[in-house]
Parts: structure tokens; sequence; C-alpha cells
């Protein structure tokens, strides 16, 4: 499943939104290793008026979403493709950021986001006009990583997370206390202790304000 299918499986922006936000904060509740980064991460404090969905798996694979006034931009980026800048001479891959619109421009030249040529293998985006996502011409689409990186935000149900995250921390979750965080409910010291009995609400706090997750 290249780009081209995960753009039409994804859902609105609000919605990518939503369970990106649900994403950070599950991952701050199930992984208590300070020294570790973290798997989902949201930063409502991108910037003065935007925010940012971040993966980043320790393996060099990685996503950005940035969510903006003007709409979504999305970059994604598995190092072992054959559409990567690395094994291309330093380029992206043909047609991959054509007609990326103006107001996406601050996102797709993100220093973050690059060393010297954007680190990407996918890129699609949404304006508030827009009725679709959207992405460039890319040519020759050869495993660009899109079906497994987006997979659970293009699913959109907390199953789907359910089943990555067993997987992922080799435990066994409650459905319950996930389908909670997926509806951006505020959290109890039940629906923490639920997912990871090593953590209680008042250790989350900051992690909290920073992914603007609602508070009671």
């Amino acid at each position: 499943m290249s780009v081209y299918e995960v753009i039409r499986r994804l859902p609105d922006v609000s919605s990518v939104r939503r369970v990106s936000r649900a994403l950070a904060v599950l991952d701050l509740i199930l992984d208590d290793d300070p020294d570790q980064l973290p798997f989902f991460a949201f930063d409502a404090r991108w910037s003065e008026t935007e925010e940012a969905a971040l993966m980043r798996d320790g393996s060099g694979n990685e996503y950005s979403i940035v969510f903006s006034p003007d709409g979504a931009f999305a970059y994604g980026f598995d190092h072992e493709s054959p559409m990567s800048p690395y094994a291309n001479d330093q380029k992206t891959w043909p047609g991959l950021l054509d007609g990326v619109p103006e107001v996406f421009h601050n996102a797709r030249d993100e220093p973050a986001f690059s060393d010297g040529v954007p680190r990407a293998t996918v890129c699609f985006w949404r304006t508030t006009d827009d009725t679709a996502w959207r992405c460039g011409p890319v040519e020759d689409v050869k495993n660009d990583g899109a079906d497994w990186l987006f997979e659970v935000i293009a699913d959109g149900r907390p199953e789907a997370y359910l089943t990555f995250a067993e997987d992922y921390y080799e435990v066994a979750l409650d459905l319950e206390a996930i389908r909670h965080v997926y509806a951006l409910m505020p959290l109890t010291e039940y629906v923490v202790t639920s997912l990871n009995r090593q953590r209680r609400l008042t250790d989350l706090a900051e992690g909290i304000a920073e992914i603007g997750y609602p508070r009671s």
C-alpha cells in the first residue's frame, strides 16, 4: 500500500489530530522509561499557530504531521525504502514534493524534518478547502513505507492501536481504557492504572500539558 492508498483511507483532519493526540497520551502512559524517546508524541505548542504529531521508532523511521489553521501537512520516512534521499544522491523522489500548496511551504522546509534534504519517502497534505487528502504525482512508487508508517492513524480505531501496542510493549491491554483515551475524555486514575499499574495521574501532568489533552 503506497501513499495513494493511504490518502484514500485517512479520515478528515480533525480525526487525524484527535487520534494523534490520543496516541501520544497512550504512549505517555505505557512508556515509563524517562531515558527513552516516545514512539508517538504530540506537541500542542509546535509554534504559535501550529501543532505537530510525531512518530519516531528508534530505528530511523519517522513521520510528522503539522496541523495549522490552513490544514495539515505530513512527511513519512522509511529509512530502508529505495525512495529515501540517502539512496538517491541526496534528492527527494521525483514528484514527491510537487504541488505542495504555498501555505504548507514552512512545514515542507522545516529544519527539524531535514538533513539538508527532507527526510521523506512519503508526503501528503490537506488544506481546509480540500475535500480529500492530496499528494504529489509521485513517479514509480517503490515501497515508500506509507502503509506501515501511517497504519494506526489511517485505521482510526482503538482496536488498531491495541494490536500495535500489545505487540510493541508485549503486554495485554484494556481496550475500554484505550477507547476512553481515543474519545479524548479526561483521564482518571482508573484509566491510567488500567493501562499501566506503575503509572499515576500525577506522573503525567507535564506530558499532558505538552500534548494539549483535555483535563477534568
